[in-house]
């Protein structure tokens, strides 16, 4: 394992741009050395930002990933970090449920009135006029 890191490097091997590294040392999350103007990324930096991108990609927040990092920053067990983790997945995953059901409703209605306006369209077409569900009124 290499002892330093530059931001060119750590971007390349992440696919992640320098500015979301720059955004995440912004918001204290890798706080990396300076030899000049260039920043220079420890091990330590490298396993943050991998744990940054792990938690962005399972959405949780930079705050909730900032919880868990500190969380194990400040001596705390890793059982007492790796519940902490768990809780937060359990979290997100009730929520994205809950998404998929109010989009599952969505799609479900959709449907539905696709269909209704096909039917109208074909009825339309065949001379015919609106079924009463799809006639506009104005008011």
């Amino acid at each position: 394992m290499k002892n330093s890191y530059t931001i060119a490097e750590l971007s390349a091997e992440f696919g992640v741009t320098a500015r979301a590294i720059r955004f995440y040392e912004d918001r204290g999350l890798i706080v990396p050395t300076r030899k000049g103007n260039r920043r220079v990324f420890s091990p330590r930096d490298r396993v943050r930002l991998r744990l940054i991108l792990r938690g962005k990609r399972v959405g949780l927040t930079l705050d909730e990933i900032r919880e868990v990092i500190d969380f194990y920053d400040v001596g705390q067990d890793e059982i007492g970090q790796l519940q902490l983790l768990l809780d937060k997945l359990r979290h997100r995953r009730e929520a994205l449920l809950a998404q998929r059901h109010d989009i599952d409703v969505l799609l479900d209605a959709l449907e539905s009135l696709e269909a209704n306006c096909t039917e109208g369209l074909i009825a339309l077409r065949d001379g015919g006029k609106l079924p009463p569900k799809l006639t506009v009124t104005s008011s």
